[in-house]
């Protein structure tokens, strides 16, 4: 087993997982949901690891797909696995790059802006928030809008830890899990606490691009340090 490049496929899968985590998209609507449901900073924010855990399971789903895929042709074609794995990340980066530099990697900042004034019900000419539902329909709603948003920048490293079988495709989903929901948790919890002036916004601005840079540095690295 080739250990330098298991630890940096896990160190780049974490750094993966939790940054995608800390997108406003998943954790400013548990902060939101907690206001208007007036649920305490305990219960929201195992409202968010609850919904986050869906987001895991969904997201593993997808990668052991991916992962039994990987195994038949790894089969097939031996040597040449880690070029070709290496070049899939390579491609995924670089798509991501272009999403950021093509101005489309920024989806998030006008329902951040939304939401963010949607928060604050004191300030002058905005709409007050939405009326309340049952607890259970807006733990169910937050469930299924994270559920079936899987993580997708993190499918192509689960290509790149193919060639380290089933015990690598749980090491993987076991970093997606703490990344994605500490991730989730730490920065609902941050705002929760008070911190909602947290600079965030060049994670709205450069997400793409950052993806791209890891998953391009794990392309090569896999292409040229893994036998």
């Amino acid at each position: 087993m080739n250990q330098p490049v298991l630890v940096t496929i896990s160190v780049t899968g974490f750094s993966v997982a939790f940054l995608h985590a800390a997108i406003p998209t998943h954790w400013l609507p548990f902060v939101l949901t907690g206001r208007v449901q007036k649920w305490s900073r305990g219960k929201t924010l195992l409202v968010t690891a609850l919904c986050g855990s869906g987001h895991v399971l969904f997201t593993a789903v997808l990668g052991l797909l991916v992962v039994w895929l990987g195994f038949v042709l790894n089969d097939r074609i031996g040597a040449w696995f880690p070029r070709i794995a290496g070049g899939t990340l390579l491609g995924f980066g670089l798509f991501y790059l272009y999403r950021q530099f093509a101005g489309l990697g920024h989806g998030h900042t006008h329902a951040f802006g939304e939401a963010e004034c949607g928060s604050n019900p004191d300030a002058p000419g905005l709409n007050p928030p939405l009326p309340a539902k049952s607890d259970r329909a807006a733990i169910i709603s937050l469930w299924i809008l994270l559920t079936f948003s899987p993580c997708e920048a993190f499918i192509p490293v689960y290509v790149s830890g193919v060639r380290y079988g089933w015990g690598g495709f749980a090491l993987l989903t076991a970093l997606l899990c703490v990344g994605s929901v500490l991730g989730m948790v730490v920065f609902t919890w941050l705002t929760l606490i008070g911190l909602e002036k947290l600079e965030l916004k060049w994670i709205e601005r450069y997400d793409r691009g950052v993806l791209g840079g890891l998953l391009c540095a794990l392309g090569l690295f896999v292409m040229f340090f893994e036998k």
